[in-house]
């Protein structure tokens, strides 16, 4: 029985998906399928998840990210070749951006520095969710103080004007984060680009910031 159907018929046996079940019940599915693969060479893993992938369906997607992410200290120079490949080909809703982008994208991104201005033609996107993962790519990194060799304002530029709400939001919450480390240097960046930045984006901006300095922000 290949493993498609193995964790589909799992994945019925929780209900799903005449019912809506609980990403922490899919994820369960996930460990337990991952420790019972034959192999666990990198590559051979790989393959299974672009299986799942080609599926299209959210649990079994949520599981190849999850399996994508456990292989996180295998990653290489190729590896950003094939994740790139996957969101173009697989990344078109916010849920899945965000599960790839937060986990194993942003791993790779976090380990790897240098493959940050590969990710800026993402802004370009006719895609609203890869252009969404340009900025959301970036939180993992960020959250772990792994974020050095990357230049997150450059994003928050790009995306400024977006007119797509989840873009807006994505670019926010980049910003929200990078709050947390450096709330100096998104205080100043969100007082010279209040004018232009979209609301939705602002208030996503300055949400962990401190009462006193919200108020002032939202002011403006």
């Amino acid at each position: 029985m290949c493993i498609a159907t193995r964790l589909t018929q799992q994945l019925s046996g929780i209900g799903y998906p005449e019912k809506r079940v609980r990403t922490g019940l899919v994820r369960t599915i996930s460990a337990n399928g991952f420790r019972s693969l034959e192999s666990k060479v990198p590559d051979d893993v790989f393959e299974q998840c672009e299986i799942l992938l080609s599926k299209r369906d959210w649990a079994l997607s949520l599981i190849a990210f999850d399996w994508a992410f456990r292989l996180k200290k295998y990653y290489d120079k190729e590896t950003y070749s094939r994740f790139e490949s996957w969101l173009h080909q697989y990344i078109t809703d916010w849920n899945d951006c965000d599960d790839f982008c937060t986990h194993a994208l942003g791993a790779l991104i976090a380990q790897d520095n240098s493959l940050f201005e590969r990710t800026l033609k993402w802004t370009k996107s006719d895609n609203f969710a890869v252009r969404r993962a340009a900025a959301v790519s970036l939180i993992y990194p960020i959250n772990k103080g792994m974020y050095g060799g990357t230049e997150p304002f450059k994003v928050a530029n790009r995306l400024l004007e977006d007119e797509h709400d989840l873009v807006q939001k994505g670019y926010g919450w980049m910003l929200k984060v990078l709050a947390q480390k450096e709330p100096n240097s998104v205080i100043e960046y969100l007082k010279c680009n209040h004018s232009r930045m979209p609301r939705t984006a602002f208030r996503y901006a300055i949400e962990k910031l401190d009462k006193q300095t919200k108020q002032r922000l939202m002011a403006l």
